[in-house]
């Protein structure tokens, strides 16, 4: 694949990610929330902040915050296993936050893995988890093949549709390379997902073209205007309306939670209704396939000879996750940014519960 666009530039604050690690957790727990789903929540959180996927970084803090106050999200849940099948597990969250189930559940799956080769978990009475590619990378980096799925509340057209129909229902996959960062794809099915448009709002800057929609169903490029989003390929949108099908198949009809188009948005008004969203986990083991000598050479192969593959003038061949690593490095060495709309928001949240301010690194 050629490069993914690189992060949206964000003037002003940077900070440390221990800092923003340290902050979140505070304020989750303030609101109410257990140690494990504070916890849980801002490692998603920070997962997003490290690699540069922004609208899922550490500004959905202030928005984790109000469902838990407002009982959305079950902040001590009694997370609830059911084997099936030996490789198999069912997971009733009991309302948790997102993450806290999905982690849970890929420990389960990794368990599963271990011992049969392959392990996967179906999530339900679960609610918005972030980027499906924290949980993909979570079995990457243990030595498995990583995928996770998750449906979300209508927001996107079917193609030629002028209505809400799927969520940005992710496909993420991570997948280990011996002695490298893991190869790993997380993308909405959608042209960008929601907390895109939310960013460009904050930052006042135009989308790209045939990413969302107006009321009518039109193309627009002010994320102000913006009611609904387009399905990814856009001439060809067809097909990214058919892979949020694959993943509501897998998140919803598989896993017994509701359908998108009966989930309740995202942005309230309702923050008390639990929301009963579904999420599907898998992980599988190399060596139970072939020789893990042989996996890890033939991965290591693919990936360096697409990396080597001849780019188009001015261009630049990527795998899926260089870009995130190289940001990640960026980042560790700069620091975290974080939009206007962020700012505020932890100016907000410091003043309420009466927490330490992070403080932005020097420029």
């Amino acid at each position: 694949m050629t490069a993914a666009p690189a992060p949206l530039p964000v003037a002003g604050e940077r900070h440390r990610e221990a800092d923003l690690h340290a902050f979140c957790t505070a304020a989750l727990r303030a609101a109410g929330a257990e140690p494990e789903t504070a916890e849980a929540a801002s490692r998603a959180m920070l997962h997003g902040s490290r690699i540069g996927v922004d609208s899922h970084g550490v500004r959905l803090l202030d928005h984790y915050v109000a469902v838990i106050e407002g009982g959305r999200v079950n902040a001590r849940p009694a997370l609830r296993f059911t084997d099936g099948a030996a490789a198999v597990s069912s997971l009733d969250a009991d309302h948790a936050h997102g993450a806290r189930a999905a982690y849970a559940a890929m420990d389960r799956a990794m368990e599963k893995a271990a011992l049969y080769g392959m392990g996967a978990v179906a999530i339900r009475n679960s609610s918005h988890f972030g980027a499906a590619g924290a949980y993909a990378l979570q079995a990457a980096e243990k030595g498995f093949i990583g995928l996770a799925f998750c449906n979300s509340d209508s927001f996107v057209r079917l193609h030629g549709g002028a209505e809400r129909f799927h969520g940005t229902n992710p496909i993420a996959m991570g997948v280990p390379v011996e002695g490298e960062d893991p190869w790993l794809l997380d993308m909405a099915t959608s042209a960008i997902p929601y907390n895109r448009v939310l960013l460009y709002r904050s930052l006042e800057c135009a989308l790209p073209a045939e990413v969302a929609s107006n009321q009518e169903g039109h193309d627009t490029t002010d994320p102000h205007a913006v009611d609904m989003l387009a399905p990814l390929g856009g001439a060809f949108g067809f097909k990214g309306a058919a892979l949020a099908g694959v993943v509501e198949i897998f998140s919803a009809v598989l896993t017994g939670a509701r359908l998108s188009f009966d989930i309740a948005p995202m942005g309230g008004p309702d923050f008390a209704t639990p929301r009963n969203v579904g999420a599907f986990v898998m992980a599988l083991t190399p060596g139970a396939f072939l020789d893990e000598t042989d996996f890890n050479a033939a991965m290591t192969r693919y990936r360096q000879t697409l990396r080597a593959s001849r780019p188009a003038p001015g261009d630049r061949v990527m795998a899926p996750g260089d870009r995130e690593w190289l940001v990640a490095e960026q980042r560790r060495r700069e620091g975290i940014p974080i939009d206007p709309a962020t700012a505020q928001a932890f100016d907000r949240l410091a003043a309420r519960y009466g927490l330490p301010r992070p403080k932005p690194v020097a420029g």
